[in-house]
């Protein structure tokens, strides 16, 4: 069956468009000016630019600026949009030039085509619904595109708090667990001195409460909108009614605590709040790799390294090596880091590039943060469940290596002084002999001194291990 098509136009010219598609003419060119990734934009982006089209289309009927009849057919498009409908009509790259009109035409064009339907019309009608008179009423992409933008990021932040949430309660529990479980701590890969492994889990904890709150700062970067000020933040074309109700709208169709910037040009020209919140995401994904270094350290082996953690074996490690399991899980979480830390240097990079009254580079910027935040939610959630909540403590295996290691003759130090503390430390090194056996051999300290000074918990808090001892 043959494709037939519609005639529409723009400023460039006459183009055939599939009659049945709900893209329009500009819609078109994007995608064929724009072959870049070959992925869709993200469905939060196009959940959120439908929302403020819907917002602006109820405060344009309310000050008596648009039809209520091409006011409500816009309204249900939008909402059939946000509900995950017509996402395929979306067929823009992510990344394109134009600082994002391509998009806002793409949803203009889609929005106007699903309202002309409603009212009965056939797609390409413009009369009866225009995407630049009616749809796009009293906007410009400079505000939607970069508002759409924060909504999106806004939404899958709080997903990523609720991931970290999981993650923070997982290392407490863990943390709880592990706490009589008396291991080496280490310094630059070498014995230091002893610490529970209970401490080792509560210290990622604090790591991940750290990100939550930055997230929770991140957020309210995101909330601040230039909705209103249209091309450079001057509110050009749109009407002061309009200016003062558009975030009040945009707030109850989402749902979501909004505020309009105080400053719309600033809040135009200038991205530094996306560098920040790319900034926190970035810090998260550091603390999270490495925490999987770690693990991956503690659970090196099974027989050969240091084999003090046991993480829960997800698949096979080798195509070659009979049962091989290697620790894949803190690995993927490692590589979703190393992505991040490259996007956060994408933003930042195209922050910086703006000139004068707006950013061009506003895609690429949303595009990677936005890849992010999604891909280290991800990441957390297998972390969470595929690994953390799974770890078990080999007990005699830490044990084991506290009593030979030559660590503990820091705890010594108070007691014999440094010189021959570290005298025996050098013999324990040449014979691997057991510090508290070479303490007792040289008549240093007796076995019921040594049992006070060497308690697992004396020497893991703060203080003199045996400070009573010196006291008396």
């Amino acid at each position: 069956m043959s494709i037939q098509y519609r005639s529409e136009h723009d400023s460039v010219g006459e183009r055939s468009v599939p009659k049945d598609v709900y893209y329009g003419v500009q819609s078109l060119r994007a995608a064929e000016n724009f072959p870049i990734t070959g992925l869709a934009v993200h469905p939060e982006q196009i959940n959120s630019i439908a929302e403020i089209k819907k917002a602006s289309a109820i405060t344009n009927l309310e000050i008596g600026l648009l039809d209520k009849r091409v006011a409500d057919a816009i309204v249900r498009a939008c909402d059939e949009i946000a509900a995950g409908r017509l996402h395929e009509a979306f067929i823009v790259d992510p990344i394109q030039g134009g600082a994002g009109t391509s998009l806002n035409m793409n949803a203009n064009e889609v929005i106007a085509n699903r309202a002309i339907e409603l009212l009965g019309g056939e797609k390409g009608d413009y009369a009866l619904v225009n995407p630049n008179d009616h749809v796009n009423y009293g906007q410009s992409t400079n505000d939607v595109f970069p508002s759409a933008g924060k909504l999106a990021v806004l939404k899958l932040l709080v997903r990523a708090q609720i991931q970290l949430e999981r993650l923070s309660e997982a290392l407490e529990a863990k943390a709880e667990e592990f706490d009589d479980v008396l291991k080496m701590g280490r310094t630059q890969m070498q014995d230091a001195v002893p610490i529970r492994l209970g401490q080792e889990f509560r210290a990622y904890s604090r790591a991940v409460r750290r990100d939550i709150a930055r997230f929770e700062r991140a957020k309210d970067e995101m909330r601040r909108l230039n909705m209103g000020g249209t091309a450079i933040g001057t509110g050009i074309n749109a009407d002061e009614r309009y200016l003062r109700r558009i975030i009040p709208n945009l707030s109850k169709v989402t749902g979501l605590e909004l505020v309009q910037a105080s400053d719309l040009i600033d809040a135009t020209q200038n991205l530094d709040g996306l560098v920040a919140v790319s900034g926190a995401v970035k810090t998260c994904a550091v603390n999270l790799s490495k925490m999987s270094n770690d693990l991956r350290l503690m659970s090196s082996g099974p027989r050969c390294g240091f084999s003090e953690i046991n993480l829960p074996p997800r698949q096979n490690g080798s195509s070659i090596m009979p049962g091989k399991v290697n620790p894949v899980i803190p690995e993927v979480v490692s590589q979703v880091a190393f992505n991040i830390i490259g996007n956060d240097v994408t933003v930042t990079m195209a922050a910086e590039a703006g000139q004068l009254e707006l950013n061009a580079f506003e895609p690429i910027i949303f595009y990677n943060l936005i890849q992010s935040v999604e891909t280290l939610t991800y990441a957390v959630h297998t972390f969470v469940d595929n690994c953390v909540t799974g770890i078990t403590a080999n007990r005699e295996r830490c044990r084991d290596m506290v009593e030979h290691s030559v660590g503990i003759i820091t705890a010594l130090c108070p007691h014999v002084g440094y010189e021959k503390a570290a005298e025996v430390a050098k013999r324990a090194i040449e014979t691997g002999a057991p510090v508290r056996r070479l303490i007792l051999e040289e008549g240093l300290l007796d076995e019921a001194a040594l049992d006070k000074i060497l308690d697992p918990y004396s020497m893991t808090e703060p203080g003199i291990s045996g400070k009573e001892l010196l006291e008396g």
